[in-house]
């Protein structure tokens, strides 16, 4: 039986595989030769109280032990099974799917935009400023938002799932094992695609299906309950219809309200991204240690309240890249991403505060529910404005963010398309840029060194969440007027990340083996 071992060591001996496994050898009392297999099945950075330490958990296996077995998941051929309609591919449509096949259901995805491949390529020329295919973009297409952003998969609930059964899918789907032990874990936006196209290939060989440029127009509904979807004059059935769209597909919310199926508004947050060096990043994180080159690129989680308002950090993305992440030629909206090495010199993230239904209230009476989509699809035509009409994104230095004051210059920055100097201060809501500046005062009392010139913020960052959810009863989950129609995911109002969206999406497919028979 494997013998668990946690050591505190300095950064340096952490990155010493041979170093730690002879401190183990002494710890258990053995020679060295006789640890068959040394796994760590956790690892984080202490950097708190001015000190840097690496917290390792490892498993050591002896000579004479059984070794662990290899990560397996069974999927059966469901090529006659019910089908089960499933609209979008990001995590939440994607792990619906794995999960029905293990249920014994066969998944039908319909997907608006293309596969990661041919995604790709249309990514490549919005970062050149070229046209925005409404269908294929850093939101829509093969993988979601999360495939093309910042790949983390760290989530804080403990509520949605198997968090362990999520990563170790992935590994099985060719994510390296790292993501199993980190504190923070990471895929990258270099190798999810590969991962997705795995994910793709499984569920076609189990005889599943997926239907990519297949954008869904409306739901078939009969008796109140769901049967099948619409795409143009073509009809296709099923035993349950999941909606796993994702947050910006503003056009099935318009769907779903024309046709009388009730959302309901919520709260979001929007604000800017925030961009620093990385180096300065590190020195604050890190106490300026020698040790730092034994470290990966460091990260910040930030949040207060200000005004009564929280003001957070989001989708930190350290070593990275800020990236252009609007769906319409109207719109200016960033986001951030970082490969898995995040070698970037670079460390960006979402800087938003909390958007409430009285911020929206004056839009009420015209968009409905749909208000909170309309607030925000002005602020990100506003940004648009800001920059010229063109992919560049409004920019302003820090410190002049804060002051009120023009930026004669700004210093560089990840964004592809180019940044153009503007006082965000004065056109974005003033409660959203009032909250945003004094957070950042703050911050720099926690974080010395955050509040400078050196840093830009970069406008806008309004795609944290959806401002619609699409209810659910609560142990059913579907919608509560709506037989066999299974809202999913972010899209839905019910995740906030690619775990998070995962795990749900494996809960909607138990919820539909078990209840559609």
């Amino acid at each position: 039986m494997a013998q668990t071992i946690t050591l505190t060591l300095t950064p340096k001996q952490a990155a010493d595989s041979s170093y730690y496994t002879a401190a183990v050898a002494r710890q258990m009392g053995i020679k060295q030769s006789d640890i068959a297999l040394l796994r760590i099945v956790k690892r984080s950075v202490d950097a708190r109280r001015g000190g840097l330490k690496v917290n390792l958990t490892l498993e050591a296996f002896l000579d004479f032990e059984p070794m662990p077995e290899p990560i397996h998941f069974d999927y059966p051929d469901v090529s006659n099974a019910d089908p089960v309609i499933i609209i979008g591919a990001g995590p939440a449509g994607l792990f619906t799917a794995l999960r029905l096949i293990e249920l014994g259901k066969k998944p039908i995805i319909f997907e608006r935009g293309k596969d990661v491949s041919e995604r790709g390529k249309d990514i490549a020329q919005i970062q050149r400023g070229g046209e925005i295919n409404p269908d294929s973009n850093y939101a829509f297409g093969e993988g979601g938002a999360g495939t093309f952003s910042d790949g983390k998969l760290f989530t804080r609930s403990k509520k949605r799932g198997d968090y362990n059964r999520a990563l170790q899918r992935l590994v099985y789907h060719g994510a390296t094992e790292e993501i199993l032990y980190e504190a923070h874990p990471h895929i990258g936006s270099d190798r999810l695609p590969r991962i997705i196209a795995d994910i793709r290939r499984q569920v076609i060989e189990c005889g599943g299906e997926i239907h990519f440029n297949s954008r869904v127009d409306g739901i078939i509904i009969k008796k109140g309950q769901a049967v099948g979807i619409k795409i143009g004059e073509t009809e296709v059935e099923g035993r349950a219809v999941v909606i796993a769209t994702g947050h910006s597909a503003h056009d099935i919310y318009t769907m779903l309200d024309s046709s009388n199926i009730r959302l309901e508004a919520k709260p979001f947050a929007m604000g800017v991204r925030i961009e620093h060096p990385q180096q300065l990043i590190n020195k604050i994180q890190y106490h300026n240690s020698d040790q730092m080159e034994y470290l990966p690129a460091a990260a910040y989680s930030l949040v207060q309240q200000v005004g009564g308002r929280g003001v957070y950090s989001f989708c930190m993305c350290p070593g990275g890249f800020i990236v252009p992440a609007m769906t319409d030629k109207t719109q200016s909206v960033v986001n951030g991403m970082s490969p898995s090495h995040r070698g970037s010199p670079f460390a960006n993230s979402g800087f938003v505060t909390e958007i409430r239904a009285e911020d929206f209230a004056h839009l009420t009476e015209k968009y409905g529910q749909l208000a909170g989509l309309e607030f925000q699809r002005q602020f990100e035509i506003m940004a648009r404005e800001e920059a010229n009409g063109r992919q560049t994104a409004p920019a302003q230095r820090v410190a002049d963010f804060v002051a009120g004051r023009n930026s004669a210059s700004l210093p560089p920055c990840s964004y592809v398309p180019g940044i153009v100097p503007s006082r965000l201060d004065k056109w974005m809501p003033e409660f959203i840029s009032t909250r945003l500046r004094e957070a950042i005062r703050i911050f720099d009392r926690r974080m010395r060194g955050y509040l400078t010139n050196e840093a830009v913020v970069v406008g806008v960052e309004s795609r944290t969440s959806t401002p619609v959810r699409i209810p659910r009863d609560r142990d059913t989950l579907a919608h509560p007027e709506v037989a066999a129609l299974y809202p999913a995911g972010e899209g839905a109002g019910y995740a906030g990340g690619i775990i998070s969206a995962a795990l749900d999406g494996e809960r909607i497919a138990e919820a539909i083996a078990r209840d559609c028979k």
